[in-house]
């Protein structure tokens, strides 16, 4: 392993000891949820099953970025052990964390001039976001230098796929990713409006889809399609979801019976409480690489 630290922030979406195991510290964001402020800490304050719990039965919550004094404070913490940092972000397409990320860089560096600080936007979310940092960290593992994965990092991260579909519109229109009237008449209808993100890590509709078990076989096509060689993809699969594990297992099961060389099971994970308080219950997202996101 290199003389450098990994790090992201809690929207990676990945369980609390996944980060512990693969020593990756992670910055936490912020949320408020029926008036009290808490830190994104990956469930261990309030667990998921609770915030979505507090969800349905009416709470609407508010997000909020790491602050800079976040960065600051961990970054000072690695440059004070002789380390250097490669710091993974959430979408800039999402948020202002890459923005802050980079200026705690600028701050801070000076008075480190031996060491070096890389910054990364993502431009994914969830465990999208996830699983590049997971690709990251195998890649420190295997000996690679700070500048070898950072060069990789930005050369692949538009190759990285997201591919998702909600049963619940409402956190959709409240957050302006759908009109109201789409959510009313999706509401009507059985709609399932399947989305990805695009290249500068947006999120898209890209088709409307009737019926939870359409969008679900849907879902598989969109991989089946763009994949990285296809039904032969022979890299990892990571699946996030809001309070529907059944619906991600339906995907992970059509997944594992088409996909043939995957490298491992498909990993299915809960969707944050920041992302989720966005998102709201119901949604699947599916993560792998696949041909370039051009739009």
């Amino acid at each position: 392993m290199g003389n450098y630290v990994l790090t992201c922030c809690s929207t990676a979406d990945m369980p609390y000891e996944y980060f512990r195991k693969r020593n990756i510290p992670f910055l936490c964001f912020h949320y408020v949820l029926d008036g009290k402020e808490y830190l994104d800490d990956l469930g261990q304050t309030i667990s998921l099953s609770e915030f979505y719990g507090r969800i349905a039965a009416g709470s609407m919550p508010t997000t909020s970025q790491v602050n800079i004094a976040q960065y600051l404070e961990l970054f000072e913490s690695i440059l004070d052990e002789g380390k250097d940092i490669l710091h993974i972000s959430f979408s800039s397409g999402l948020s202002g964390s890459y923005n802050t990320a980079t200026i705690a860089r600028e701050q801070i560096i000076s008075m480190y001039p031996e060491r070096k600080i890389f910054i990364v936007d993502s431009l994914g979310a969830s465990s999208g976001y996830g699983l590049l940092t997971d690709m990251a960290a195998d890649m420190r593992d295997d000996g690679k230098t700070i500048e070898e994965v950072y060069e990789w990092l930005e050369e692949n991260k538009l190759y990285l796929h997201h591919w998702f579909f909600s049963t619940d519109l409402t956190h959709y229109k409240r957050g302006g990713r759908i009109s109201a009237a789409s959510a009313v008449v999706g509401g009507m209808l059985n709609i399932c409006p399947l989305m990805n993100m695009s290249f500068d890590g947006k999120l898209i509709p890209r088709k409307k889809i009737r019926g939870k078990k359409q969008v679900i076989s849907e879902l598989v096509n969109m991989m089946e399609a763009h994949a990285q060689d296809g039904i032969d993809y022979t890299g990892k699969c990571f699946i996030s979801n809001s309070a529907c594990y059944e619906d991600a297992r339906k995907v992970a099961d059509l997944i594992e019976g088409k996909f043939l060389s995957l490298n491992g099971k498909v990993m299915i994970n809960s969707v944050g409480a920041v992302v989720g308080a966005h998102t709201g219950p119901g949604t699947v997202a599916l993560f792998f690489f696949g041909d370039k996101r051009v739009d």
